[in-house]
């Protein structure tokens, strides 16, 4: 019984003396701590873009017929001017034809009662009548030569063909789609900023200096031509808080295409940024905390502002001092209002061994 009551209190003086010491290890933990590192810097934003050409339509019938040429492929460049497809014209032709019968035929009744007019043999509305007939038979023989004109389709402006929706023989009807005509000299970007940025990128302009844009396309590599955003929405959509912008590029290799996608790079400059470590914060609902530390050590959780975001770094717009000690590592063995031993570190140091990602 003795010997039963003495192994006992061994193995409660031994428990005792193990939570102490472990205990004495969490205190003595030594936290990695920082303030921000404040300094000028860019920032360069991506946004999701869609490229248009300049100048895109769509080629339609405007006469109904059969085709009976085409002249051109798809994906060809044609200049201005150059024919593209020809409507079967016999019908538009016979047309033309009985037209200017018809006027040649008025022109004769007009002047014989014209000349019956002089000798007074008819009255003179009748010769008015004869040359209204006459005004209204050259006007339909204009009308046919257009609808005869209206059989060759030539290209409205330079530019590269698209599909062809039409194959020699294929009737088409009035207002039928041919094809598509892409002036791709310059191509317009359009792509969306929330209304923070907007409002941060005209604060930054200088006077009316146009925005300055890059491009980087669809397989990573950047656009060899700088754009400029020429035209913004008047209105931000309310579903989204975008507003629209619109940047014009040059295209003198013809490399951007309609319909391909890309992603618009902004460079904006930030002075006297406050940068601090993606890896020292922590969010909660949407929002972004990190914890500072007090004078006496104490850990305070804060709500900061993200102003913009660099790989592993934050530009923090409000939320924090510079001058402020923020906890480094170990977010998740702390609590609120935990003393803590704290390590100095200086940001300098600390930003250039950056490496790993927000805990």
């Amino acid at each position: 019984m003795k010997s039963f009551m003495y192994i006992s209190l061994c193995f409660i003086v031994l428990s005792t003396s193990c939570q102490s010491e472990k205990k004495e290890k969490k205190e003595a933990a030594v936290f990695n701590v920082t303030t921000p590192l404040v300094k000028d810097t860019i920032v360069n934003k991506d946004y999701v873009a869609q490229i248009r050409s300049i100048n895109h339509i769509e080629l339609r019938a405007q006469e109904k017929g059969y085709i009976q040429s085409i002249f051109v492929d798809e994906g060809q460049f044609v200049q201005k001017g150059q024919p593209l497809f020809k409507i079967m014209p016999n019908l538009y032709e016979s047309d033309v034809n009985r037209a200017k019968a018809e006027v040649k035929y008025a022109e004769i009744e007009y002047q014989n009662t014209k000349n019956l007019s002089e000798k007074d043999i008819v009255a003179p509305q009748e010769t008015e009548m004869a040359k209204a007939k006459y005004e209204k038979a050259k006007a339909e023989l204009t009308s046919m030569n257009t609808h005869l004109k209206f059989t060759d389709i030539a290209a409205p402006f330079s530019g590269i063909v698209g599909k062809l929706h039409v194959r020699k023989g294929s009737l088409v009807d009035e207002g039928e789609l041919i094809t598509e005509l892409s002036d791709n000299s310059k191509m317009w970007v359009y792509f969306n900023v929330p209304e923070v940025e907007y409002l941060n990128q005209m604060e930054a302009k200088k006077d009316n200096s146009p925005l300055h844009v890059r491009l980087t396309m669809a397989n990573g590599k950047e656009f060899g031509q700088e754009g400029i955003v020429e035209t913004i929405e008047s209105d931000f959509n309310n579903e989204t808080g975008n507003i629209a912008y619109r940047a014009t590029f040059p295209n003198p290799k013809g490399l951007l295409r309609f319909g391909e996608t890309g992603n618009i790079v902004i460079t904006s400059p930030y002075v006297n940024a406050m940068m601090i470590p993606q890896k020292a914060t922590f969010e909660e609902l949407e929002k972004k905390y990190v914890y500072v530390i007090t004078k006496d050590n104490k850990v305070k959780a804060r709500e900061i502002k993200v102003a913009a975001e660099l790989p592993h770094i934050y530009v923090v717009s409000s939320g924090l001092n510079k001058d402020e000690k923020i906890l480094l590592n170990g977010l998740r063995m702390v609590q609120e209002n935990q003393t803590i031993e704290a390590r100095y570190q200086a940001p300098e140091k600390v930003m250039s061994n950056l490496d790993l990602y927000a805990e």
